[in-house]
Protein backbone atom coordinates (compact mmCIF):
# COMPACT_ATOMS: atom_id res chain seq x y z
CA UNK A 1 0.00 0.00 0.00
CA UNK A 2 2.75 2.06 0.99
CA UNK A 3 4.57 1.75 -2.42
CA UNK A 4 1.47 2.31 -4.15
CA UNK A 5 0.36 5.77 -2.56
CA UNK A 6 4.62 6.81 -3.08
CA UNK A 7 4.01 5.96 -7.03
CA UNK A 8 0.90 7.86 -7.24
CA UNK A 9 2.72 10.62 -5.32
CA UNK A 10 5.53 10.73 -7.62
CA UNK A 11 2.74 10.32 -10.63
CA UNK A 12 1.16 13.46 -9.49
CA UNK A 13 4.46 15.25 -9.16
CA UNK A 14 5.70 14.10 -12.65
CA UNK A 15 1.83 15.20 -14.39
CA UNK A 16 1.42 18.46 -12.44
CA UNK A 17 5.06 19.30 -13.39
CA UNK A 18 4.45 18.29 -17.08
CA UNK A 19 1.09 20.26 -17.19
CA UNK A 20 3.06 23.68 -15.89
CA UNK A 21 5.68 23.21 -18.50
CA UNK A 22 3.17 22.56 -21.24
CA UNK A 23 1.31 25.50 -20.68
CA UNK A 24 4.72 27.65 -20.57
CA UNK A 25 5.79 25.91 -23.91
CA UNK A 26 2.42 26.92 -25.65
CA UNK A 27 2.08 30.30 -24.05
CA UNK A 28 5.17 31.09 -26.02
CA UNK A 29 3.46 29.88 -29.69
CA UNK A 30 1.20 32.71 -30.59
CA UNK A 31 -2.38 31.96 -31.79
CA UNK A 32 -2.85 32.01 -35.22
CA UNK A 33 -6.35 33.28 -34.53
CA UNK A 34 -4.37 36.27 -32.84
CA UNK A 35 -7.45 36.88 -30.41
CA UNK A 36 -7.41 36.63 -26.56
CA UNK A 37 -8.52 34.07 -24.10
CA UNK A 38 -10.89 36.63 -23.31
CA UNK A 39 -12.51 36.61 -26.90
CA UNK A 40 -12.25 33.01 -27.57
CA UNK A 41 -14.68 32.53 -24.93
CA UNK A 42 -17.07 34.92 -25.66
CA UNK A 43 -17.10 33.75 -29.15
CA UNK A 44 -17.97 30.15 -28.04
CA UNK A 45 -20.42 30.85 -25.63
CA UNK A 46 -21.82 32.97 -28.73
CA UNK A 47 -21.85 30.43 -30.93
CA UNK A 48 -23.05 27.80 -28.72
CA UNK A 49 -26.46 30.61 -28.04
CA UNK A 50 -25.32 31.28 -24.27
CA UNK A 51 -25.48 34.76 -23.57
CA UNK A 52 -25.86 34.92 -19.86
CA UNK A 53 -22.63 33.66 -18.56
CA UNK A 54 -20.05 36.54 -18.17
CA UNK A 55 -16.33 36.09 -18.88
CA UNK A 56 -14.10 38.02 -16.35
CA UNK A 57 -10.49 37.81 -14.51
CA UNK A 58 -9.45 36.08 -12.01
CA UNK A 59 -6.11 36.65 -10.05
CA UNK A 60 -3.46 33.94 -9.64
CA UNK A 61 -2.26 31.38 -12.22
CA UNK A 62 -3.55 28.45 -13.34
CA UNK A 63 -6.93 29.43 -11.99
CA UNK A 64 -9.15 29.25 -14.92
CA UNK A 65 -12.66 27.73 -13.67
CA UNK A 66 -16.15 28.17 -14.91
CA UNK A 67 -18.71 29.16 -12.08
CA UNK A 68 -22.10 27.31 -12.61
CA UNK A 69 -23.41 29.41 -9.49
CA UNK A 70 -23.00 32.95 -10.76
CA UNK A 71 -22.28 31.78 -14.60
CA UNK A 72 -19.39 33.36 -14.88
CA UNK A 73 -16.06 31.76 -17.00
CA UNK A 74 -12.97 32.57 -14.67
CA UNK A 75 -10.09 33.30 -16.37
CA UNK A 76 -6.36 33.68 -15.13
CA UNK A 77 -4.61 36.68 -16.20
CA UNK A 78 -1.89 34.95 -18.48
CA UNK A 79 -5.78 32.95 -20.09
CA UNK A 80 -7.94 36.18 -20.21
CA UNK A 81 -5.20 38.73 -22.09
CA UNK A 82 -2.93 35.98 -23.56
CA UNK A 83 -2.82 35.15 -27.34
CA UNK A 84 -1.51 32.17 -27.29
CA UNK A 85 -2.58 28.45 -28.15
CA UNK A 86 -2.19 27.87 -24.20
CA UNK A 87 -4.73 30.52 -23.51
CA UNK A 88 -6.88 29.35 -26.24
CA UNK A 89 -6.85 26.02 -25.33
CA UNK A 90 -7.95 26.96 -21.34
CA UNK A 91 -10.40 29.31 -21.95
CA UNK A 92 -12.16 26.89 -24.67
CA UNK A 93 -12.26 24.05 -22.03
CA UNK A 94 -13.56 25.90 -19.59
CA UNK A 95 -16.49 27.46 -21.78
CA UNK A 96 -17.15 23.87 -22.35
CA UNK A 97 -18.12 23.30 -18.81
CA UNK A 98 -20.76 26.51 -19.88
CA UNK A 99 -21.75 24.40 -23.11
CA UNK A 100 -22.54 21.42 -20.80
CA UNK A 101 -24.49 23.89 -17.97
CA UNK A 102 -26.49 24.90 -20.27
CA UNK A 103 -27.06 21.40 -22.21
CA UNK A 104 -27.77 20.07 -18.82
CA UNK A 105 -24.87 17.43 -19.15
CA UNK A 106 -25.44 14.78 -16.81
CA UNK A 107 -22.04 14.60 -14.55
CA UNK A 108 -22.29 18.08 -14.36
CA UNK A 109 -25.58 18.22 -13.09
CA UNK A 110 -24.75 15.00 -10.16
CA UNK A 111 -21.36 16.59 -9.76
CA UNK A 112 -22.93 20.05 -9.12
CA UNK A 113 -25.46 18.34 -6.97
CA UNK A 114 -22.68 16.83 -4.43
CA UNK A 115 -21.22 20.68 -3.95
CA UNK A 116 -22.89 21.85 -0.82
CA UNK A 117 -22.19 18.46 1.07
CA UNK A 118 -18.87 17.89 0.21
CA UNK A 119 -17.94 21.03 1.17
CA UNK A 120 -19.53 20.35 5.19
CA UNK A 121 -17.39 16.89 5.02
CA UNK A 122 -14.43 18.71 3.73
CA UNK A 123 -14.92 21.03 6.89
CA UNK A 124 -15.66 18.26 9.14
CA UNK A 125 -13.71 15.36 8.10
CA UNK A 126 -9.98 15.71 8.88
CA UNK A 127 -10.93 16.00 12.80
CA UNK A 128 -13.24 12.88 12.03
CA UNK A 129 -10.47 10.99 10.85
CA UNK A 130 -7.83 11.82 13.04
CA UNK A 131 -10.21 11.40 15.90
CA UNK A 132 -11.09 8.25 14.19
CA UNK A 133 -7.86 6.85 14.46
CA UNK A 134 -6.57 7.91 18.10
CA UNK A 135 -9.75 6.23 19.41
CA UNK A 136 -9.73 3.19 16.59
CA UNK A 137 -9.39 0.67 19.73
CA UNK A 138 -12.73 2.42 21.88
CA UNK A 139 -14.71 3.96 19.12
CA UNK A 140 -14.11 2.20 15.85
CA UNK A 141 -17.37 3.83 14.78
CA UNK A 142 -16.47 7.43 14.31
CA UNK A 143 -13.55 6.26 11.86
CA UNK A 144 -15.88 4.53 9.88
CA UNK A 145 -17.54 7.61 9.25
CA UNK A 146 -14.46 8.99 8.35
CA UNK A 147 -13.92 6.56 6.11
CA UNK A 148 -17.39 7.28 4.61
CA UNK A 149 -16.93 10.63 4.18
CA UNK A 150 -13.59 10.42 2.61
CA UNK A 151 -15.14 7.78 0.15
CA UNK A 152 -17.87 10.74 -0.71
CA UNK A 153 -14.69 12.67 -1.46
CA UNK A 154 -13.09 9.99 -3.81
CA UNK A 155 -16.87 9.60 -5.93
CA UNK A 156 -16.52 13.44 -6.56
CA UNK A 157 -12.85 13.01 -7.91
CA UNK A 158 -14.10 10.27 -10.50
CA UNK A 159 -16.64 12.03 -11.15
CA UNK A 160 -15.17 15.31 -12.08
CA UNK A 161 -13.17 12.98 -14.76
CA UNK A 162 -15.44 12.72 -17.34
CA UNK A 163 -16.61 16.21 -16.57
CA UNK A 164 -13.31 17.45 -17.54
CA UNK A 165 -12.65 14.88 -20.37
CA UNK A 166 -15.97 16.18 -22.19
CA UNK A 167 -15.55 19.95 -21.86
CA UNK A 168 -12.02 19.02 -23.19
CA UNK A 169 -13.52 17.14 -26.37
CA UNK A 170 -16.60 20.42 -26.87
CA UNK A 171 -13.26 22.94 -26.68
CA UNK A 172 -11.22 20.67 -29.03
CA UNK A 173 -14.40 20.55 -31.49
CA UNK A 174 -15.38 23.93 -31.18
CA UNK A 175 -12.01 25.12 -32.24
CA UNK A 176 -11.61 23.30 -35.59
CA UNK A 177 -15.20 23.21 -36.67
CA UNK A 178 -14.88 27.32 -36.18
CA UNK A 179 -11.54 27.05 -38.45
CA UNK A 180 -9.74 28.75 -35.42
CA UNK A 181 -6.83 25.86 -35.42
CA UNK A 182 -5.05 24.71 -37.74
CA UNK A 183 -3.76 21.57 -37.77
CA UNK A 184 0.03 22.73 -35.93
CA UNK A 185 -2.43 24.92 -33.36
CA UNK A 186 -4.85 21.80 -32.78
CA UNK A 187 -2.52 19.26 -32.05
CA UNK A 188 -0.84 21.69 -29.58
CA UNK A 189 -3.79 22.67 -28.11
CA UNK A 190 -5.46 18.80 -27.83
CA UNK A 191 -1.80 17.92 -26.06
CA UNK A 192 -2.11 20.94 -23.52
CA UNK A 193 -5.59 20.13 -22.30
CA UNK A 194 -4.50 16.17 -22.31
CA UNK A 195 -1.91 16.89 -19.77
CA UNK A 196 -4.52 19.22 -17.75
CA UNK A 197 -7.03 16.25 -17.58
CA UNK A 198 -4.18 13.87 -16.40
CA UNK A 199 -4.07 16.33 -13.24
CA UNK A 200 -7.90 14.86 -12.34
CA UNK A 201 -6.74 11.37 -13.25
CA UNK A 202 -4.03 11.31 -10.96
CA UNK A 203 -5.88 13.17 -8.19
CA UNK A 204 -8.38 10.78 -8.57
CA UNK A 205 -6.01 7.80 -8.04
CA UNK A 206 -4.61 8.98 -5.19
CA UNK A 207 -8.03 9.85 -3.70
CA UNK A 208 -8.59 6.37 -4.13
CA UNK A 209 -5.44 4.77 -2.91
CA UNK A 210 -6.14 7.26 0.50
CA UNK A 211 -9.16 5.38 0.97
CA UNK A 212 -7.78 2.21 0.70
CA UNK A 213 -5.25 2.47 3.10
CA UNK A 214 -8.13 4.04 5.33
CA UNK A 215 -10.28 1.07 4.55
CA UNK A 216 -7.32 -1.58 5.47
CA UNK A 217 -6.86 0.22 8.67
CA UNK A 218 -10.19 0.29 9.79
CA UNK A 219 -10.17 -3.55 9.06
CA UNK A 220 -6.81 -4.38 10.41
CA UNK A 221 -7.40 -3.03 13.89
CA UNK A 222 -10.69 -4.53 14.03
CA UNK A 223 -9.48 -7.91 13.08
Amino acid sequence: MYILMIAIMAASWFVGWRFKSKFQEYSKHPFLGGITGKEIAEKMLSDNGIMDVKVISVDGQLTDHYNPMDKTVNLSPDVYNGRSIASAAIAAHECGHAVQHARAYSFLTFRSSMVPLLSISNKIMPFILIGGILTISTFPILLTVGVILFAFTTLFSFITLPVEFDASSRALAWLESSNMTGKEDHDMAKDALRWAANTYVVAALASLATLLYYLSFLNGRRN
